[in-house]
């Protein structure tokens, strides 16, 4: 029976999502030790977190709950287990990962860079691990398919708008914004786009499936 439900289909597919949003928070405790920059959300995290106190992890899962519920009221997308695992799960590896102060501090340049480096691949490897299991969207991701809905703008203009109105909003606040934000947003679309298929790939051996490509 233990061995049964440990080989099913359903458990491998929840435990690489798991897996892969620990993998992610990970990635972004590198990141922002790395003090160079981060992604516009995590600007907007740390931009709460330095005026309203709380944890970043804590306002990760608040913008992520606020922002299921926008995209119902604009898109009708209705939330789905795989959502609010994400929305809670990701803020809490972030905040366990910081805590646990596992990830060390670069004090040269050279450390911060290779530190920051090490955690956007550590990311996107993450991201295409709880990708890949097809559990359902991030918060983000939904609200980015509900404005491309009501507005009927393309999925490129609406993501690169949501990214920059962030980032704004996290700089003003006090986030970071650095160089490492623009490469963010020049290297995490192309390496997403790598690591995807592969977990796919590997997702299909359970399965005994062809795997099926993601547009990204």
């Amino acid at each position: 029976m233990i061995k049964k439900f440990f080989s099913s289909p359903v458990t491998v597919q929840y435990a690489v999502f798991m897996l892969g949003l620990a993998v992610m928070g990970f990635g972004i405790g590198m990141m922002i030790e790395a003090n160079l920059g981060v992604a516009p959300w995590d600007t907007l995290h740390i931009g709460l977190q330095k005026t309203f106190g709380l944890t970043i992890g804590s306002w990760s899962q608040i913008v992520g709950a606020l922002i299921i519920l926008a995209s119902y009221a604009i898109g009708k997308i209705r939330p789905n287990v795989g959502m609010f695992l994400n929305m809670f799960y990701f803020g809490l590896f972030i905040d366990l990962f910081l805590w646990l102060e596992w990830i060390p501090t670069g004090e040269t340049l050279t450390e911060r860079v290779v530190l920051f480096a090490g955690g956007l691949l550590i990311y996107t490897f993450g991201t295409g691990m709880y990708i890949s299991p097809r559990i359902g969207a991030g918060p983000r991701d939904s609200f980015m398919l509900a404005l491309h809905e009501r507005m009927g703008w393309g999925i490129g203009k609406v993501r690169v708008g949501i990214e920059c109105t962030v980032a704004l909003v996290g700089f003003l606040l006090g986030g970071p914004v650095s160089i490492g934000t623009l490469v963010t947003a020049v290297a995490i679309g192309p390496l997403i786009k790598q690591f995807i298929p592969m977990w796919e790939r590997m997702m299909a051996v359970p399965y005994g499936r062809a795997p099926k490509k993601t547009a990204v």
